[in-house]
């Protein structure tokens, strides 16, 4: 089916995607906008999940101060070439998780990265509030997983949800680009400070 070009414009500027991904994401979505968006994301995971075993170790730290200079953000974002790391996207990017991390204030880059042991006194912790709650055994597992995926949305930069559009986590946006630069990307560190709070 034939596809307008303000279509593909609009697209184009919502995704990032190139002009020939955004027309035949179009046709293959008959149209349908909101579909072909959906389409670009899947592709953009796929992408990703090739380029997993990839080595990324070009990249930039980027430095964000919170407005009044009370909170401090430094994020290492590594891709696989220089060129990619100059990009305006890739800095727009990392620009983003920083003030991601600045607001929603992360523990953990990924879930993988929790240590052990705040997940198994989690999952203690957990398991007592639903047995308090007079749950079944049977159900009492199943209720530790859905709020342990809470914990992850709150705790982890990749599956918060984006601060400028809570529609799509930072696993997303971070496949979005991955999908337009083609090139293995990932955040691989961060640290956050704040005025007056307590040091460990």
């Amino acid at each position: 089916m034939a596809v307008s070009t303000e279509d593909i414009k609009r697209l184009r500027q919502q995704t990032g995607a190139g002009v020939m991904d955004c027309k035949a994401a179009l046709v293959e979505a008959e149209g349908d906008f909101d579909e072909a968006v959906a389409i670009l994301r899947k592709r953009g995971i796929q992408i990703a999940a090739k380029r997993h075993a990839r080595q990324a170790t070009e990249g930039i730290v980027f430095a964000y101060i919170h407005g009044g200079a009370q909170v401090g953000v430094l994020v290492e974002v590594n891709c696989e070439s220089d060129f990619v790391a100059r990009t305006e996207d890739f800095q727009d990017f990392a620009k983003n998780v920083a003030m991601q991390v600045a607001a929603l204030q992360p523990g953990w880059v990924a879930p993988e990265d929790v240590p052990e042991e705040v997940m198994a006194r989690e999952r203690e912790i957990l398991t007592e509030q639903a047995h308090a709650e007079g749950k079944p055994d049977h159900i009492v597992a199943q209720m530790v997983e859905g709020r342990l995926k809470k914990f992850y949305e709150q705790n982890c930069l990749m599956n918060q949800p984006y601060i400028r559009d809570d529609s799509i986590t930072i696993a997303d946006l971070l496949n979005d680009l991955v999908a337009k630069m083609g090139e293995k990307i990932l955040v691989r560190r961060f640290v956050r400070y704040q005025v007056g709070e307590e040091l460990d």
